[in-house]
């Protein structure tokens, strides 16, 4: 990711539906940590590639139609081979909502990313498990972006790479037509969770996620401040899918080697897991 400082609703009656199991913010930690484990995991390499195992591991127990989206990043260095992988809970409506977060680490020595890579990882397998075995009015769908982090310089062109692979496939294949948020999580397994207010993502989106924040206790982690953060929602909000990014860029250990687990809480992922869980029913609501 890279920072720069700078409705109406209809309500159904879905009582058929439910809605999964809850959230456990213990067991993301938990997730996170087994990430972790692996070491740094800049696309193309070892620990990456074990990761991607484990990732498709865990998710073919929880029940979703898996899609491994292999593809060729033009990095500065040369192409390098990425994988994105997709997790689709089918839903009859023939809309969709999306969960996304990147997996992989930025190419710095000794680098973890305990936060920056880990925490959104285990977020994602955790609302996998959460979702798994209820029936859905929309399609989710839980994605994991390989390539988000630049090769040293961030720029336009060497970042982001999984996530505009993606939009673009989507754009091409009609998915993204039928996307009515995407939702992507990034460095959200904070002890002190302070989620910025995203001005460069979709403010109506953006309400919705505080405003379910506030009536659940957790206004104190969705302050109004912030700025523009450059993130994998960025080129789907370019091809205009109503998009919003969620991370915490008040820590002091962002790409150092001190992004560690013991800068994490469980108490974090369960703060975020109760929101999201929540919006995903109001957005499922909505025609």
């Amino acid at each position: 990711m890279h920072r720069s400082k700078t409705i109406a609703i209809l309500f159904v009656c879905l009582a058929s539906v439910s809605w999964g199991k809850d959230f456990n913010g213990p067991r993301a930690f938990e997730f996170t940590a087994k990430a972790v484990e692996f070491g740094p995991r800049p696309p193309n390499s070892a620990p990456n590639h074990k990761l991607q195992a484990y990732i498709l591991a865990q998710l073919k127990t929880r029940g979703c139609a898996i899609t491994e989206d292999p593809f060729v990043a033009k990095a500065p260095q040369g192409p390098v081979p990425m994988k994105n992988i997709i997790c689709k809970f089918p839903g009859k409506s023939g809309k969709a909502i999306v969960f996304s977060g990147h997996y992989d680490t930025k190419t710095i020595d000794g680098f973890v990313g305990a936060n920056d890579g880990g925490s959104s990882t285990g977020f994602l397998l955790e609302l996998a498990e959460a979702l798994a075995g209820a029936p859905r009015k929309d399609d989710v769908y839980l994605v994991f972006f390989d390539g988000e982090e630049a090769y040293g310089e961030w720029s336009d062109d060497n970042s982001l790479y999984g996530s505009r692979h993606l939009a673009e496939k989507w754009a091409q294949d009609g998915t993204l037509r039928r996307i009515k948020a995407l939702i992507n999580v990034d460095m959200i397994g904070d002890k002190d969770l302070s989620l910025a207010w995203n001005s460069g993502s979709t403010m109506a989106l953006q309400n919705l996620v505080w405003e379910t924040a506030a009536k659940l206790g957790y206004a104190e982690n969705f302050p109004h401040t912030g700025g523009v953060t450059g993130d994998d929602h960025v080129p789907f909000i370019d091809r205009g899918v109503p998009s919003l990014d969620l991370i915490d860029f008040e820590g002091d250990f962002w790409h150092t080697t001190r992004d560690t687990m013991d800068k994490l809480s469980a108490k974090s992922f369960q703060i975020l897991g109760n929101v999201l869980m929540a919006v995903l029913k109001e957005l499922e609501a909505r025609n």
